[in-house]
This record gives C-alpha cells, sequence and structure tokens, in this order.
C-alpha cells in the first residue's frame, strides 16, 4: 500500500518537519555588538605590516616615480625610509591603526544601540497608542 502524500516544503527548511525545534533567531547575530579591542587589534596589525612591507619595498627596489613616503615623517615620530624607519612605521602604524579600528567599532556600537532602541521605542508606542480607547 502506498500513501500518496503530496510533500509539501517545511516553512523551516532547515529543521526536519516535526522535530519541534525552531529555527536558531539570525537577528540577534546581525545586530551583535563589534568586539573593539578585536578590531583594533586587525586593523593596528595590517597597518603597521603595511608601513612596515612599503617602507622595506622602497629600500630593496628603489622605484622611480614612487610617492615620497619620507613624508610620513611629519606624521610618525622618528620614521625615515630605512630599516630603523621600517620598524618605527610598524609600531606607529599599529598604534594609530589600532585606534582606528577601535574608534569604528565604537562608533558601529554605538549607532546599531541607539538604532535599536529608537525601533524598539517605536514598536512599543505602537503597541499601546489605543491604550486609553481601552479604557
Amino acid at each position: 500500500m502506498r500513501n500518496d502524500v503530496t510533500a509539501q516544503p517545511h516553512p523551516d527548511a532547515n529543521t526536519p518537519a516535526g522535530s519541534g525545534r525552531r529555527r536558531p533567531d539570525r537577528l540577534p547575530h546581525a545586530f551583535a555588538p563589534v568586539h573593539k579591542r578585536a578590531l583594533g587589534v586587525a586593523v593596528g596589525l595590517m597597518a603597521g605590516l603595511a608601513f612596515f612591507f612599503v617602507t622595506a619595498f622602497h629600500l630593496l627596489i628603489q622605484p622611480s616615480g614612487a610617492p615620497p613616503i619620507a613624508l610620513l615623517s611629519q606624521y610618525f615620530y622618528g620614521y625615515e625610509v630605512s630599516w630603523w624607519g621600517a620598524l618605527v612605521g610598524l609600531f606607529w602604524g599599529g598604534v594609530t591603526g589600532f585606534v582606528a579600528g577601535w574608534f569604528v567599532a565604537f562608533v558601529r556600537n554605538l549607532v546599531t544601540a541607539i538604532r535599536i532602541f529608537i525601533f524598539r521605542t517605536k514598536g512599543e508606542l505602537a503597541q499601546t497608542k489605543d491604550f486609553l480607547d481601552h479604557i
């Protein structure tokens, strides 16, 4: 005996039908705060390495017509186009990148928290706007 039941897709394709489990809600992950220290370390490491490798590239290859990277000494104390300057660029790039990454994560978290607060407040007000009509 054969069951000719038409197979209909389950509303939750990730969860088998009848398992009783709910699909994990992905919305809180979309609004999860960015870890400030982790983003700062990542951006700082990349910026520091970029300054180091650009300086090393200029020392090894000495490209003609390249931008004058010696002007970085105006921003980073102790920087010069030398191997010591590459290490100084690594340090200052790391510090500057860390501060920039930390600040970007802080501002993103702040803006996200403010937007969530506004949306939640508007939703609560919309639910209770006719409260006095029921009294």
